[in-house]
């Protein structure tokens, strides 16, 4: 088996805030693997927030090269993952791409896509929200304005004057399904306050209202809360979801931090085994980047799966979301094309 492999840029539609700053684009890499004449893609979406960036993921991609040129039957994923888990450990934006290419591989390879593959029912998937990133309040009631086709919102929370930013939303969008993150922004008494100021906006639920090392705390905010909390950052790879039994009320999964899809398969069914519910999340991605989430959306409670449609172009085609339903096509594998504009990737 080949690799290689390319690094890109993408820029945001508009400025995109959370808690912890602002971005407008971010640093790629596209991933290929090729085995009898067949190419399986994948894409790495690096966060600093996990210690990534693209220069750490080409760093990884050539160590693990001359492993990945070893394999001889793609088909052995189970194998050929724990071994490449073995060597980046929690390098989880490289190991998805990696993770990613050899699914879209084996799915060419079968003629078949993911979804079916893995015998799901695509009608099943939940719609996905879209993201309004944190702004001035006049601002984030315009973005609300204009994603009205879109029938759920996440809107972004975690710095001051928080109520004036959802009810500008929730004034843009009287009946729309709205959930709330604040990215770990909040402190346990800011928490009990804000999620109680969102249960009166309507929220449907809060996604992680502390930094991930806080436990203890986060037993005491959810036995005062009146939502639902998921928590994202809390939740990275499978072996994270039993010790929050009780203390959380689902999760979300991003497979850029998971480590990709066969670990976002543990973790649907070690959440479902805790009795939570689960949610699928993304960075911002392409349609590369979304394609394996996209394919897994029907063992999920909740999407969010709008990375892609947060940029100002994307340079591939393949799973989109139509006013927030999930979108998937037959092709094999992933599904996923250059885009006819001949966008740079």
């Amino acid at each position: 088996m080949k690799i290689s492999w390319e690094p890109f840029h993408v820029e945001t539609a508009h400025p995109f805030g959370i808690s912890r700053g602002v971005k407008t684009g971010d640093d790629l890499v596209w991933v290929r693997l090729e085995h009898e004449g067949i190419e399986g893609w994948g894409e790495a979406d690096p966060s600093g927030y996990y210690g990534e960036t693209a220069d750490t993921v080409e760093a990884a991609l050539r160590k693990l090269a001359p492993r990945i040129e070893e394999v001889e039957d793609p088909f052995r994923l189970e194998s050929i993952e724990r071994d490449l888990a073995s060597l980046l450990g929690r390098n989880g934006s490289a190991r998805c791409a990696i993770s990613s290419a050899l699914h879209d591989w084996v799915g060419k390879r079968a003629g078949l896509p993911l979804w079916k593959l893995w015998g799901l029912d695509p009608a099943d998937a939940p719609l996905s929200s879209f993201t309004i990133g944190i702004d001035a309040p006049d601002v984030m009631a315009r973005k609300t304005r204009e994603a009205e086709a879109w029938p759920i919102l996440k809107i972004k929370l975690g710095s001051d004057d928080d109520e004036a930013r959802l009810s500008a939303v929730r004034g843009a969008a009287p009946d729309k399904i709205l959930r709330v993150d604040a990215n770990a922004a909040w402190t346990p008494a800011e928490a009990i306050e804000g999620i109680a100021m969102c249960a009166e906006y309507g929220v449907e639920f809060v996604e992680q209202p502390l930094p991930p090392t806080e436990n203890d705390e986060l037993a005491f905010v959810r036995s005062r809360a009146v939502l639902p909390i998921v928590v994202d950052e809390s939740s990275i790879v499978a072996s994270d979801i039993p010790q929050l039994d009780g203390l959380v009320d689902g999760i979300n999964i991003k497979l850029a931090k998971c480590g990709g899809p066969r670990e976002a398969l543990r973790m649907v069914h070690t959440a479902r085994a805790c009795g939570l519910s689960v949610m699928l999340g993304c960075m911002l991605e392409t349609s590369l980047g979304i394609a394996p989430a996209a394919h897994l959306a029907s063992l999920v409670d909740y999407a969010d799966l709008d990375g892609a449609a947060l940029l100002r172009s994307d340079p591939f085609t393949g799973p989109h979301l139509e006013e927030g339903r999930i979108v998937l096509p037959d092709g094999p594998g992933l599904g996923v094309e250059r885009a006819a504009t001949g966008a740079s990737a």
